[in-house]
């Protein structure tokens, strides 16, 4: 009976390592940003990446990033070709769960967007994460191994493995409009495809996948950062 009752105690504490979804992940030392924003981060492979998106609203050296509240100040934005941010549908209580919206200009700015340390990955960096994840068991389902448990419409949601909590922030697009919130999440490089358009990533509610597309650089996008 002794024998009977360790055999299940075995069984049970397998089950419940092998289904956890926290079973790979291993943290990183996390990072603060410029106005003391702190973010988890979470290493896989041999990189370090933040657990959370960007949520900052100065630069590296402390000058401040325009918000584009109005559609109109979008606009103005995307003709001068200039920096700025943004909540999805500007709503302050949506940021507080997705964080911050930034155009490509943001990204790309000397001034430096990631907190120091830390960088806005390189399309080339992205592919070594998707490499990673196909190498380790996730190869066709990248994406869902960096999706979040909930919050994904749809019955979209993922097993999370690595602690990398991807959210469906959606993007909001040149014009100024904002699209799939619940059911996209949308991800910048620091990478130009080419004159008007940057690498990006992708996951989505109706596959496992982690596509690589590109987007407009006058888009709203969210941004993950790696450590240097």
């Amino acid at each position: 009976m002794k024998k009977i009752l360790l055999g299940f105690i075995a069984i049970g504490l397998f089950t419940f390592v092998g289904c956890g979804t926290s079973s790979s992940v291993e943290y990183g030392e996390g990072v603060t940003d410029f106005k003391g924003n702190t973010y988890k981060s979470v290493k896989i492979g041999k990189q370090e990446w933040m657990a959370e998106n960007l949520n900052v609203n100065h630069f590296q050296n402390g000058e401040i990033i325009p918000e584009a509240k109005t559609e109109e100040e979008w606009a103005k934005a995307r003709v001068e070709n200039r920096p700025v941010w943004c909540f999805y549908d500007n709503d302050i209580s949506i940021g507080g769960k997705y964080c911050k919206l930034y155009n490509w200009y943001a990204v790309n700015d000397p001034r430096g967007l990631a907190p120091k340390g830390w960088h806005v990955p390189t399309n080339f960096e992205w592919n070594l994460l998707t490499d990673y994840l196909a190498a380790n068991g996730h190869s066709g389902a990248e994406g869902k191994a960096l999706k979040s448990t909930s919050g994904w419409n749809n019955n979209g949601n993922g097993t999370d493995n690595y602690g990398w909590l991807g959210l469906p922030g959606g993007n909001r697009y040149d014009y100024g409009n904002f699209h799939d919130i619940g059911v996209f999440g949308y991800w910048w490089s620091s990478s130009e495809r080419d004159p008007s358009n940057a690498w990006t990533r992708t996951l989505e509610y109706g596959t496992g996948r982690l596509s690589r597309n590109y987007g407009h650089k006058k888009n709203g996008f969210s941004v993950r950062c790696l450590r240097d």
